[in-house]
């Protein structure tokens, strides 16, 4: 029978509607993000932020399976239109959740919101507000653009501007693990680098290689762990890193965020704010999570195993969880985008919380083409011009064309900067206790051509590529 779900109630029940001052009932209340409080705008009074109340907040404590109520399966039946009713004046008030959380009566300007959870995934267990402010996020993105503005599209370059950025809160699954992992497998350990002669050349010289002295280890890691605040989009949109029509992955990229001051959600801190709807339920990532859990471990484990410089082939990898927990939240995100010719979508992004910025800018990659062409024509020409020797030649063009290449792909990959991820197996927070270690060496694998061991896993990462499943 499979261990009954705690399902921790963080609903702060408040009627959908006004939030008034509690000093002088005043509903203009906004969040000032330099104080990082909310504030009546009316008699200026600052409310602290709210601690929720029944999350763990140690990993190490869970026990069994517990999920904030805002982690709810989407009904998908309900609808993202709300009507409420204002306080002030009676008017009736329609509110896309799908789109924003408040809004304001359009007879007495009184400020509504959909204060309470609602079974269409627009509500989340906790926020984290905006810590910069859109100044600083618009100096962010002109900075990354302008580094990469040479090669930028001409059309681009006329039309950018960071007037139109916005600020947009993503939802995501914040995910607490504890538990035991046993893994064991081979190790290997370079206990000496030497060279041999393999034959001779055609003057008659020794050839020389390079070889290996590898120590070979039997290698066993039992240990505890305890694993806090993996983030991971609940979006299915900004799941799809691959996309060919939206740079979604740079979006990825700018975590981690400083989750440990998530505070429970409460409408008025997305006012000002867009916000999007999670679309995702648990079932569908809990595999995708499971993955990326291991690989935290896999990859804290390395600190464990530094003395095999050949890598580790972990033959048996068990993790076995404890607890867990699963808290939806909204993330802060400063977000510019454009698309271009080819209808692609293209980002800039600028973690509202720590300033880190990665984007993707659309390439004249015709303007590249030409200027690394000419970069081997300057390698092939060279040689003629200095009456160089045909075997100095031969190698100028060879060098030419490396380098050529090389330069192409490294600006094409610095602005479209396809391969940046969050790099959750190293950034998130965990740590390993109760440490039991076995090293047995069991042979020496003597003039081996390369330094790693064959088959060495410990490297690998398996989340980042395991699929959602369809709901």
């Amino acid at each position: 029978m499979a261990e009954e779900i705690k399902v921790v109630d963080t609903n702060n029940k408040g009627e959908h509607g006004e939030n008034r001052c509690p000093k002088c009932g005043a509903s203009d209340v906004t969040y000032n993000i330099k104080k990082g409080k909310l504030i009546c705008n009316y008699c200026y009074t600052e409310f602290d932020a709210k601690e929720v109340e029944g999350i763990e907040k140690e990993a190490k404590n869970l026990k069994g399976e517990t999920r904030g109520s805002g982690t709810k399966d989407i009904n998908k039946d309900s609808s993202d239109m709300i009507t409420l009713k204002c306080g002030g004046c009676g008017a009736e008030v329609v509110i896309n959740t799908a789109e924003a959380t408040n809004a304001r009566c359009h007879w007495c300007r009184s400020i509504l919101s959909v204060n309470s959870q609602i079974e269409n995934g627009a509500i989340p267990d906790v926020v984290l507000p905006f810590k910069l402010d859109k100044e600083t996020a618009r100096k962010n993105i002109e900075k990354f653009v302008e580094k990469r503005k040479f090669y930028a599209n001409s059309t681009f370059r006329k039309e950018f501007t960071t007037n139109n950025i916005m600020g947009v809160y993503f939802p995501y699954m914040l995910v607490d693990a504890n538990g035991h992992g046993s893994f064991s497998g081979q190790g290997g350990h370079v206990s000496r680098t030497y060279e041999i002669t393999t034959e001779k050349d055609s003057d008659g010289k020794d050839k020389k290689e390079t070889v290996y002295d590898i120590d070979i280890y039997e290698v066993g890691r039992d240990f505890d762990i305890a694993i806090d605040d993996l983030s991971i989009e609940s979006s299915k949109d900004k799941l799809n890193k691959k996309s060919k029509d939206k740079t979604t992955n740079v979006i990825n990229a700018i975590m981690p965020f400083d989750t440990e001051n998530c505070i429970q959600y409460e409408s008025n801190y997305l006012a000002g704010y867009t916000s999007e709807k999670r679309d995702i339920n648990i079932s569908a990532i809990e595999e995708k999570v499971d993955e990326e859990l291991k690989d935290i471990a896999r990859h804290e484990l390395n600190k464990e195993i530094k003395y095999y410089d050949s890598g580790v082939k972990w033959e048996k990898e068990n993790l076995d969880i404890n607890g867990k927990q699963w808290i939806s939240a909204y993330l802060p995100v400063w977000l510019y985008s454009y698309q271009d010719s080819k209808k692609v979508l293209h980002y800039v992004a600028v973690n509202a919380r720590t300033g880190e910025t990665m984007g993707s800018i659309p390439m004249n990659k015709a303007k590249l083409a030409i200027l690394s062409l000419l970069i081997f024509l300057v390698f092939l020409i060279t040689p003629i011009i200095l009456k160089a020797s045909s075997g100095i030649g031969f190698i100028s063009i060879i060098i030419g064309l490396i380098t050529s290449l090389i330069y192409y792909s490294s600006k094409n990959s610095k602005y479209r900067n396809a391969a940046a991820r969050h790099n959750y197996e190293k950034e998130t927070k965990v740590e390993l206790t109760n440490m039991k270690k076995e090293d047995k060496k069991i042979r020496t694998k003597r003039e081996s051509s390369s330094r790693n061991l064959s088959g060495a896993n410990n490297n690998k990462i398996v989340g980042e590529s395991t699929k959602i499943k369809d709901e």
